[in-house]
């Protein structure tokens, strides 16, 4: 797998994982947040066993609707998913990333203050989880990226 990091435009790294120059797969474009605790702990998702990386735990978030932009669709997303109201977030990084099936683009917010009190609204497992930990979980290949840059390498 090759990583790159490249730096843009306020501050948000783009991150390309395993993405050959040229792909014929139409890149879906997905909001995700990761979300911190006054703890300092990460919310994850497990995946459902019928979803794409089934069983792969990952940081909250879904597709962008067409026409939506990244913040309402991670708003939207997080509030369906996982039951929050996202309060204050940042860009942070963009991840491109290619599936055997499908190629994905992660636009990754860091969650800074949230309402609510995360749960698994769509019947998922979730929990809260220290950084130095997240490599101890299965993960979607895409989500390596993410853990590599919070844990700084």
């Amino acid at each position: 797998m090759i990583f790159a990091l490249v730096v843009r435009a306020r501050n948000i790294n783009i991150v390309m994982a395993n993405s050959p120059k040229e792909n014929s797969l139409s890149r879906i474009k997905v909001a995700v947040g990761v979300v911190f605790n006054a703890q300092g702990q990460i919310l994850v998702a497990k995946r459902r066993p019928w979803q794409h990386q089934g069983e792969c735990w990952e940081f909250p978030g879904g597709k962008i609707e067409p026409g939506e932009t990244v913040e309402n669709a991670l708003k939207r997303e997080l509030f369906e998913e996982v039951g929050i109201q996202v309060l204050h977030h940042e860009p942070w990084l963009e991840v491109a990333h290619d599936y055997h099936d499908k190629a994905v683009l992660l636009q990754v917010h860091k969650v800074i203050s949230f309402q609510g009190e995360p749960r698994g609204c769509e019947g998922q497992l979730v929990q809260w989880i220290s950084p130095d930990k997240l490599t101890s979980l299965t993960l979607p290949q895409a989500n390596e990226a993410i853990v590599k840059a919070l844990r700084g390498k």
